[in-house]
């Protein structure tokens, strides 16, 4: 509540109500503390280790792919309580995404609207900085991505390259096949295309390591029940070890009042209209696989009992993006210890 009425009121006027502002500058500031914050941690952080796809996780609550793109901040997010990071969503090339304005709140909605267009430094960068800075202490994935100037008919040997430059450094990969903001990437998810990028990325990983890396697939919200078969049927024949459900949606559906002027802006929507969906996504996944496919919830994640409904609905792990955002760390604490001794 103290973050809600006064600190990220606070954050908008000291940044002229700039959205991508306030993020920059919190991301800026994370990157600046210690390695070690014993009492931060103290505060925020919960013990209530789960191991899935074979990773041990201090706690179900991870920080989401696209608050932290470049791995700028590793060390501070476990001190917020956060039981594993996912960095990225990162490309081979380096790109400056697409232009601004593109990133939008929408406060009364408990929402945002991304375009971002994977703005990140390239793969090449952020191993460079894992190699010299160290990974976090919790586990790291790092969602990989194609590059908007590559075409579609190159799009495998770009998320190669990926693959194989942080290789050294991630404890899972998740392969970015489904924003909204890359044009062309969501058709990744047909059979044949994600058919051949999967097997390609299983291979290449298996050259890499006796033991590969995890791969997860991370699923659009506005699939169809088919199409989303479909993909859990390529994701299977290709022993992904799990899924991301889910990403942002186009759809603009349960936005309300003088927002929904600003639902006409392009781009993914997150939070609070994505809860129900993103719950409907990941029933779905695990009743289609029974139950044999471990999944990160993600989307709507907004309180202990949303992240709970998640897991009810057959998630292992969630991710939060807009909730942290919106209602800073707290909501992080507040949900591991719904959480904690879940079962």
């Amino acid at each position: 509540m103290l973050f809600e009425k006064l600190l990220r009121p606070a954050l908008y006027r000291v940044c002229a109500n700039d959205p991508e502002t306030v993020h920059e500058r919190t991301v800026r500031a994370l990157s600046l503390l210690p390695a070690h914050l014993p009492l931060l941690r103290g505060v925020y952080a919960v013990d209530d280790p789960a191991t899935v796809f074979g990773i041990r996780f201090p706690n179900r609550v991870g920080l989401a792919a696209g608050m932290d793109k470049d791995g700028r901040a590793l060390h501070a997010w476990p001190a917020l309580g956060f039981g594993f990071v996912e960095v990225g969503t990162v490309t081979r090339l380096a790109q400056p995404g697409n232009a601004k304005p593109r990133l939008f709140t929408l406060a009364a909605n408990d929402a945002i609207i991304n375009r971002m267009g994977f703005n990140n430094a390239g793969a090449d960068a952020l191993a460079a900085r894992l190699a010299a800075r160290g990974k976090p202490a919790v586990p790291l994935g790092i969602s990989i991505g194609k590059s908007k100037v590559v075409p579609l008919a190159d799009a495998v040997e770009d998320y190669r390259y990926s693959l194989r430059a942080l290789y050294p450094y991630a404890d899972y990969f998740a392969v970015n096949v489904s924003s909204p903001n890359t044009p062309g990437l969501r058709e990744l998810q047909d059979r044949s295309a994600l058919s051949e990028l999967l097997g390609e990325l299983q291979r290449t990983s298996a050259g890499l390591a006796a033991t590969p890396a995890p791969l997860l697939v991370k699923v659009a919200p506005d699939l169809t029940d088919s199409a989303l078969a479909e993909l859990l049927e390529v994701c299977e024949a290709h022993g992904v070890a799990g899924i991301i459900a889910t990403n942002t949606t186009l759809s603009r559906a349960g936005l309300t009042g003088p927002e929904a002027e600003i639902g006409k802006e392009t781009g993914g929507l997150s939070g609070r209209p994505l809860t129900g969906r993103a719950r409907e996504v990941v029933r779905f996944v695990h009743e289609h696989t029974g139950g044999k496919l471990p999944i990160i919830g993600v989307g709507g994640v907004l309180s202990g009992p949303d992240a709970r409904a998640l897991l009810d609905a057959g998630a292992s792990l969630v991710q939060v993006y807009t909730g942290f955002a919106l209602k800073g760390p707290g909501l992080v604490r507040e949900i591991n210890r719904t959480l904690a001794g879940w079962r």
